[in-house]
This record gives structure tokens, C-alpha cells and sequence, in this order.
């Protein structure tokens, strides 16, 4: 598990929170997102070949260090250099083939590069994770998930912030919102599962006319052939995601990738078997929400109440 730590403006989901500094800050040269995918396949093989990094490192002729940044991402790992290293650890070819082929994609989708002052280093990554994933599962317990806010509600959750400068909110969800761009995408669009906590349907940020479009917004989003959306109940009390919100990154050429958030920070899931948690934990959050259409229907009530 990788702790991420936050710059002084969030732009998470919710309102962002000031995390300490120090040890749980990224280093200043972080991984994109591709070389985080690439980096990760690169040390699960050797974990599970029991390849010390050292013994790695040998036989590329480099130092323990430099294959360290090459698994972290911080390194560009050059197609050759993986294939090499997935062949001594034994992988199989058609893995491999995977791997080299996913390292030699070109990683430059940086449109949130003119907001890049308000954009902290470690997001950076998890936008180009968005960018990459094939789908998306959210568990949003408090505010609507990110990828389904409209503007408005999005500004709402940063009006009076202390620790969002008035000056730089608007841009802070410019970000927010831009990154909806993956759902719209013509060629392999995002697949959203989105599971939200009625609570959230409750809580009229924004004020009526917001709230209002929100909960439309939520509506015509359901309706969309990569969107699932459901609302767990208040009359279900206890399920597998009182710990908290998360979100669950699956791909087409790489392992999935979970990360939530907590007081120490942002963390990113990697290991296979707390993904493979991960994933467990969404199954059994989706069974115990609404059906879609008794969600949909949920949120027509909330809509008329207002």
C-alpha cells in the first residue's frame, strides 16, 4: 500500500483536508500514470518469482536504487528493459507481450496542465489512471462521487473553504468536472459503478436549485449504457462499506489498482490480495444497494420533496 500524501488544495470528491507532511509526502519526482501501471506489473512478477531487488538489480547491471524508481514509475521503463526482466522472472510470454506492449504506449494526456499549479503532484497520477481504466467503481458514503458532480455542487462543496483560496476554486473544479471526460470518451468510454449512501441524497449541498440539478444529473447519468448507479438505503445498516469511501481502477493491460482516503492521507492498494479485497468489497456493497430502477426511482421521490 502506497500512502499519497496532499498538497494544500484537494481535489478529491469532497471538501480537501490539509494532510501532514513529511514522511507521507511522494517524493518530488512521482510516477505518471503509465509508468505507475508498468512499475507495478514489473514488482508483482518479482515478488512472485522471489527475486530480491538486489538480485534484479544485478542482472540488469544496475543499482538496487535505480530498479527501485523503475517499479515505482519514476523511471520510464523501456520496453526492451521489461521484457527482459519479465523473462528472468519467469513470466509468460503472452504477459509479457502485455507488459512490453503497455510500456511502449506514449503517456501524455495532460490536459489539466494549464490548472497544473493547483493540481498536486500525486492526483496527477490518479487522473491518468482515470485516463487509462477500462472501468471505475465508486463508493461515495458522504457527497456525490466526483465523476458524477455537477459544477454546481462541485463549487457548493468549496464555498467558504478555508483551505481552498477563493481565487483558485474555480479552477480547482475545472479539474474536478474535466475529469467527467472519461465517461464521454468515443472509443472505450469509462464504465462507471457508482454507489452512493441515501444519506447523500439527504444532504442538499448548494441549496435547492443545486441540489435540484444534481439529482437530475444523477438520474440522466443512469441512464447511460456505461453508467451503473445505485443508492444504498437507510434501512440497510451494517455492509462492507461503513470503513469508508474507495474507489476500485480496473485495465485492460494492467492489474486494478484501489485507493481510498483517511486521515494520514491518499492510499493506493497494489498488493493482489487487498485488491482482490477490494474487489470482494464492491460485489458485496453493489448487493446490498437499490436495484437500478428502485435507485432511480429513490432519487425521483428526493427530487420531488424539494
Amino acid at each position: 500500500m502506497t500512502i499519497l500524501g496532499r498538497d494544500r488544495v484537494g481535489l478529491e470528491d469532497s471538501v480537501p483536508t490539509v494532510w501532514p507532511k513529511g514522511d507521507m509526502v511522494a517524493a518530488e519526482r512521482l510516477p505518471t500514470a503509465l509508468g505507475f501501471l508498468v512499475g507495478n506489473e514489473l514488482r508483482v512478477a518479482r515478488d512472485q518469482a522471489r527475486i530480491k531487488q538486489s538480485t534484479a538489480a544485478d542482472f540488469l547491471g544496475i543499482t538496487a536504487g535505480g530498479l527501485a524508481h523503475l517499479e515505482s514509475g519514476r523511471n520510464r521503463q523501456q520496453p526492451d528493459v521489461v521484457r527482459a526482466l519479465l523473462g528472468h522472472y519467469g513470466v509468460p510470454q503472452p504477459q509479457i507481450d502485455r507488459i512490453a506492449r503497455l510500456a511502449g504506449r506514449s503517456d501524455a494526456d495532460d490536459w489539466w496542465a494549464s490548472n497544473a499549479d493547483v493540481v498536486p503532484d500525486w492526483l496527477r497520477t490518479l487522473i491518468g489512471l482515470e485516463g487509462l481504466a477500462s472501468s471505475s467503481f465508486a463508493y461515495a458514503p458522504m457527497v456525490v462521487a466526483g465523476l458524477a458532480q455537477t459544477r454546481g455542487y462541485a463549487r457548493a462543496l468549496l464555498t467558504d473553504n478555508l483551505r481552498v483560496p477563493l481565487v483558485d476554486a474555480d479552477r480547482v473544479v475545472d479539474v474536478r468536472t474535466d475529469r467527467q471526460r472519461h465517461l464521454w470518451r468515443d472509443e472505450n468510454p469509462l464504465r462507471l459503478h457508482c454507489v452512493l449512501e441515501e444519506a447523500v441524497l439527504h444532504r442538499r449541498i448548494g441549496g435547492s436549485d443545486v441540489f435540484r440539478e444534481q439529482l437530475q444529473h444523477l438520474l440522466d447519468l443512469s441512464t447511460k449504457p456505461n453508467v451503473t448507479l445505485q443508492v444504498i438505503p437507510f434501512d440497510v445498516p451494517v455492509h462492507d462499506g461503513l470503513d469508508g469511501k474507495f474507489t476500485l481502477l480496473d485495465f485492460t493491460e494492467a492489474r486494478s489498482i484501489g485507493y481510498s482516503e483517511g486521515p494520514e492521507g491518499a492510499r493506493s492498494v497494489q498488493e493482489p490480495g487487498q485488491v482482490a479485497a477490494y474487489h470482494l468489497r464492491a460485489e458485496r456493497i453493489a448487493e446490498r444497494a437499490l436495484p437500478v430502477h428502485d435507485t432511480r426511482d429513490l432519487i425521483a421521490r428526493y427530487m420531488a420533496a424539494l
